[in-house]
């Protein structure tokens, strides 16, 4: 009777285990979305297709933690190498200019 309730203790451990290994893989690939992949996880993992989508999400790279603001940065980097281009430019048409004239 003993080792029954030990045995039976394993497998739901085991069980609990396989249900939730999406949630435990994203947290050891350190997720930033772990709460929420965590929580479908638990939600939909039952149907077998939530828990196949759940793992594929857990194996995925972690999405940027702030994508407006790479954009941002993004956009003033271009900003900054479109001005400095123009710069260089137009210092060169200046000394061009200035050469021509002597």
């Amino acid at each position: 009777m003993g080792s029954s309730v030990v045995v039976q203790a394993v497998g739901a451990v085991v069980a609990l285990g396989l249900y939730f290994l999406p949630a435990i893989v994203a947290d050891r690939r350190k997720r930033h979305d772990l709460l929420t992949l965590a929580l479908f996880n638990a939600c939909l993992g039952w149907t077998g297709f939530g828990w196949l989508v759940a793992l594929y999400w857990a194996l995925q790279p972690n999405p940027p933690k702030n994508v407006a603001g790479e954009v941002e940065q993004t956009r003033r980097l271009v900003r900054m190498r479109t001005f400095s281009t123009m710069l260089i430019q137009r210092v060169q048409n200046r000394s061009t200019h200035h050469k021509e004239e002597r």
